[in-house]
């Protein structure tokens, strides 16, 4: 009897210690910061968001999501109705490099996990850059982690969170989201 509960007690703590390490790996993300600027970690929760809209180009394939206060943004007509998005509106834009459909070879599907971009709008933290903050996160396979992006990257990104505004600016008009919403 003493042996099974020393046992169970064994197994018991061998399955915590590896539910355990298994949280701590996927927390790592959540610790990624761009310095001066957006963490990873003020998008918990982005992996499971409705999407927006999906693009490709020959260097990546992306889908673009949104948290709920976005959706209803797009859902009332933004930006058709002229009304600009309401602050605490999340985006995020997920990179994968292309690959072939293994069933349907004209088909392109994900492949290797490239990059995370996110939008956020909160105007008064970002008064300075059109009322939306930015980031850019790059994926490394070999260590399983995300650092902010870089000067060196592509595209390349300035190290605050309104790394993207420059780029933004041609969708002024549209309070600075180029993403259009894909008719459902």
């Amino acid at each position: 009897m003493k042996r099974n509960r020393f046992r169970f007690a064994l197994l018991a703590g061998g399955v915590l210690s590896v539910l355990v390490a298994l949280a701590v790996a996927g927390e790592d993300k959540y610790n990624a910061k761009v310095p001066g600027g957006l963490a990873f970690s003020e998008f918990r929760g982005y992996e499971d968001w409705a999407a927006i809209s999906m693009s490709r180009n020959e260097k990546v394939v992306a889908v673009t999501v949104g948290n709920p206060a976005m959706i209803n943004a797009y859902k009332a007509g933004f930006p058709g109705n002229g009304k600009p998005v309401p602050d605490g509106a999340k985006m995020a834009k997920i990179h994968w490099a292309p690959k072939k459909n293994e069933f349907f070879p004209d088909a392109t599907v994900p492949g290797k996990l490239v990059n995370v971009d996110f939008m956020v709008k909160d105007s008064k933290r970002f008064a300075d850059s059109g009322g939306w903050g930015y980031a850019v996160f790059d994926y490394d396979e070999a260590s399983d982690k995300f650092t902010p992006g870089t000067k060196a990257g592509m595209p390349p990104q300035g190290n605050d969170a309104k790394c993207g505004f420059t780029c933004h600016t041609a969708a002024k008009a549209k309070d600075y989201v180029f993403t259009e919403y894909g008719r459902r």
